[in-house]
């Protein structure tokens, strides 16, 4: 049996992740946490073969982490499942490092299929968000067109604006200066067309990045 790890703030979340593997009987769940620092901790006691993920628990800095936890634990295959939007989210984590990524919305067979396919050493991307990634139609123009210009690093800056973050803050976190902190925001406001920080901000909680 696959050894899993749920990462989750939300306890609905993992309880119900939990039971929807465990009907299966092909995975055991070796631990269930809701911050980056029991995540860390329990990564490092279990060494999964599975590790599902939703990127904004406490104390997770989004792709940072993500690059970090790969890194870190290379045999752990990593599995996101978010509610952030996939058009900006889906593609980056796998550059990432992540095995797949599921969204929320899934229903119960496309979670168990996603799992599946990750614990046999493949990679699982929603095959209507493949297309619409893939599509000419998304025009540039459009705010997802935009956004789906925008490197991890750039969306990892603007995950942490739109939280209220100041740039000492976001230097910190990211492990980078204050100066490329204003680099990235000055970037940012010219690809997604924005003349202030509070209309990026704005923007950005379009797509629900807090």
């Amino acid at each position: 049996m696959k050894k899993v790890v749920i990462a989750d703030h939300h306890p609905i979340t993992r309880k119900g992740v939990s039971v929807l593997l465990n009907n299966t009987n092909d995975y055991t769940i070796v631990g269930k946490v809701s911050r980056g620092s029991e995540l860390l901790k329990c990564l490092e006691k279990e060494r999964p073969d599975i590790l599902i993920l939703e990127l904004d628990i406490p104390e997770i800095n989004g792709f940072h982490a993500l690059r970090s936890i790969r890194e870190e634990f290379p045999k752990t295959r990593i599995a996101i499942f978010s509610s952030h939007p996939e058009e900006i989210y889906a593609l980056r984590s796998i550059k990432s490092g992540a095995a797949g990524y599921i969204p929320k919305t899934a229903s119960k067979e496309t979670f168990i299929q996603a799992i599946k396919r990750i614990a046999m050493g493949g990679v699982f991307l929603n095959e209507q968000l493949a297309a619409a990634l893939n599509s000419k139609a998304v025009n540039d123009n459009t705010i997802v067109g935009r956004y789906k210009k925008l490197s991890a690093r750039e969306i990892e800056v603007l995950n942490l604006l739109s939280n209220g973050k100041r740039n000492k803050d976001i230097a910190t976190l990211l492990e980078i200066n204050e100066k490329t902190v204003s680099t990235y925001k000055t970037r940012l406001l010219k690809k997604l067309n924005v003349t202030s920080l509070a209309e990026l901000i704005n923007q950005a909680r379009l797509f629900q990045f807090n």
